[in-house]
């Protein structure tokens, strides 16, 4: 008799993986290391092609994908999604709770339209960002702790996220790059590492026209040039075609002596990357000219506001990350409200009080716009800093500035076809320590590879050789939200 044994609390559960069927795989992780063996040293000629394939065997390429909204200088909990209105204003802060539409659950009444869909949502007021600083900023976006480029001399080389699932998933559609930022600085975002530069994400701002601001948020009044698609002084389309051709009358010679025909076929798939870069569906995706006036409209004229249409507009053409740094400073970032007196960054009535209707009408508008056009349970979207505040206010001598605050921080979820309409864990009475239901940085990344389709054992070689796991400190997806 077979007993078909159901198992839980990992990714793979609809596919029973330990049943004996076929070729026997005695454990879960030999399964993921032998499905991930071909996939995981493909070049991008190499992932073409077993995309490719799956098209010829009738199967749907993914249209998964993850926006991440990072609040660069770690936003304050107490004053966004976790409000701690019976304490003495030293701790609860200047602002009062709002009822969102889930019985029972306050957030900041400076986030009114999210209050209103809070059912779309997901918060977690129970983060553990242990060992997360900024500049660089990279704990929360590779999922690791050793991410920590100021006291490991290594950790700039942890790949972020983004980085990952651009080596195991790929683009959703193989004209366009796989994982795109926009950014103040490179010290906001984390980059590929031990992965390769090949895996580094391609700079938006590079690629389309947006308002410029200046340090403090002011409007400069102008845009940026959009250059990444102009060519060179002196090079045109025909002279670049030649030097393709050139590059192929040279893989002819190599290919004499290819009698399996594998240098052809490479040769197709390296055609095909060199037609991304020139091709028109990456170019039209970026040029926000191309949208609507109503869609402009919707979203507002905003720096941040431009930067969440164009993340809707790169991931519906086929890109799978987008990150958008939400800063105008460059140094540690823009959520970062210590209050310094004469400072850049306020306290949070001055520096967070103006942000949040900002982000509270990005936040709504593209979860919102994502939802209308077919793509809410497709694309997961994050918003996140690197840490929280501590819980009470006064700190470099202000009035209501709050200090750095790796202890605990709350997040919000949205889309990706998860279980939305809830909270997620608890701080303490104060908001300064973590109540129940810790949630760590590789928790965090293992949802995404989750959502992603990405094993959740799959590793890659360091320089010296050494495998590591794209998931460490045991992370698991949130059993809450699948």
């Amino acid at each position: 008799m077979l007993h078909r044994q159901q198992h839980t609390d990992h990714a793979f559960t609809d596919y029973f993986p330990l049943e004996r069927e076929g070729v026997t795989v005695l454990s879960r992780r030999n399964m993921l290391k032998a499905g991930m063996a071909g996939l995981a040293g493909l070049s991008l000629p190499g992932l073409l092609a077993a995309r490719e394939r799956a098209v010829s065997d009738g199967r749907p390429l993914s249209r998964k994908s993850v926006i991440l909204l990072w609040m660069a200088g770690g936003p304050s909990q107490i004053d966004t999604w976790d409000p701690k209105p019976d304490r003495p204003f030293i701790n609860r802060g200047p602002f009062s709770p709002i009822q969102t539409n889930l019985p029972g659950v306050n957030i900041c009444e400076h986030l009114p339209k999210q209050a209103a869909m809070m059912d779309h949502f997901t918060l977690i007021r129970s983060v553990d960002p242990r060992k997360s600083s900024h500049q660089p900023n990279q704990v929360m976006q590779t999922g690791n702790r050793d991410a920590t480029p100021r006291t490991n001399s290594e950790g700039h080389m942890y790949p972020a996220i983004g980085s990952v699932v651009s080596k195991f998933h790929g683009a959703n559609d193989p004209s366009m790059p796989p994982y795109v930022v926009f950014k103040k600085h490179d010290s906001h975002v984390a980059w590929g590492g031990y992965l390769g530069k090949e895996h580094d994400p391609m700079v938006g701002n590079r690629a389309t026209v947006l308002p410029e601001y200046d340090l403090v948020g002011k409007p400069l009044k102008r845009t940026t040039g959009a250059n990444l698609f102009k060519m060179p002084s002196g090079l045109d389309m025909d002279r670049l075609q030649s030097r393709r051709t050139l590059i192929k009358d040279f893989d002819r010679l190599r290919a004499g002596v290819d009698v399996g025909g594998s240098m052809e076929a490479l040769n197709r798939y390296q055609q095909q990357a060199f037609d991304m870069v020139l091709g028109k569906r990456a170019q039209q995706a970026f040029d926000l000219s191309r949208e609507p006036a109503s869609g402009r409209n919707k979203y507002g004229e905003h720096l941040w506001c431009q930067q969440a249409l164009l993340a809707r507009r790169l991931v519906e053409a086929g890109v799978s990350f987008v990150t958008l740094d939400l800063s105008y400073h460059t140094a540690s970032g823009t959520w970062d409200n210590h209050g310094i007196p004469g400072g850049v960054y306020g306290g949070i009535s001055k520096g967070l009080k103006p942000l949040l209707p900002l982000f509270d009408h990005l936040l709504t508008t593209l979860v919102s716009d994502l939802e209308q056009r077919g793509l809410g349970d497709e694309v997961l979207v994050i918003a996140m800093g690197e840490f929280g505040r501590t819980p009470h206010m006064g700190t470099q001598d202000s009035v209501d500035g709050r200090n750095h605050w790796p202890v605990v921080m709350s997040m919000c979820l949205a889309g990706g076809g998860f279980r939305h309409g809830q909270v997620i864990g608890a701080s303490e009475a104060d908001g300064g320590q973590i109540k129940e239901r810790p949630v760590t940085p590789a928790d965090l990344a293992a949802t995404i590879y989750h959502h992603m389709g990405v094993p959740l054992d799959a590793t890659y070689d360091d320089p010296r050789g050494r495998p590591r796991f794209i998931v460490e400190e045991n992370g698991q997806p949130l059993r809450e939200i699948i």
